[in-house]
């Protein structure tokens, strides 16, 4: 295989290898719930599963799991259609990178989706619950009490709890939006003019 190919696929599976290891080290070793401090009260590990979205979200019950699960496969071929589209067309290769990125995200969540259920938890084909774990609740406090909606109320940034997967689909959106610009530049040829190096002489 062409470096071209390896390196951003091997960047994926390093990834998706990393998130299974930690998933597997959590649900060895910590019981559901428990935390392991290492930013004292701003930063840890925190034990949980979700049935859903990244970060926790869940959407549909058990048909909205299955459902979800299913468009993540399709995704995940559709993304590496698309990945092996740029690189044969040699397109920026933070862009690809990038891609890689998302792709190792998926595929780390759609092994706990598909297989976990039956592995670990006692559960369907399609139907196995993310494994998340990294918690930085960096800020803490209450709603002043004349802030529309939430007055009185607790809030706390930053709440969800996400894994190795999600962090690597975020970087990669965030960055391909960051960077657009320059990784989907269109080169504009230079028009032939009495000055122009392109005029032979």
């Amino acid at each position: 295989m062409k470096a071209a190919y390896t390196k951003p696929f091997f960047t994926a599976f390093i990834i998706i290898l990393a998130d299974q290891a930690i998933k597997t080290w959590v649900r060895r070793y910590m019981y559901m719930g428990e935390e392991i401090r290492f930013l004292g009260s701003h930063g840890m590990l925190h034990y949980t599963e979700n049935n859903g979205m990244a970060f926790g979200m869940e959407w549909g019950g058990d048909a909205g799991k299955l459902a979800l699960t299913l468009f993540r496969i399709a995704a995940v071929a559709g993304i590496v259609y698309s990945l092996v589209y740029l690189i044969k067309r040699k397109y920026h290769r933070g862009l690809i990178m990038n891609v890689a990125l998302i792709l190792a995200g998926a595929v780390g969540n759609i092994i706990d989706s598909t297989f976990y259920g039956i592995l670990f938890q006692h559960g369907k084909l399609f139907h196995g619950r993310v494994v998340d774990m990294f918690y930085f609740p960096l800020l803490r406090g209450t709603y002043p009490s004349w802030f529309p909606f939430w007055g009185g109320e607790a809030f706390e940034f930053f709440r969800p709890v996400f894994n190795l997967a999600d962090s690597a689909i975020c970087v990669g959106v965030i960055m391909i939006l960051l960077y657009q610009k320059r990784y989907f530049k269109h080169e504009v040829p230079e028009v032939a003019s009495p000055n122009s190096e392109m005029v032979e002489e």
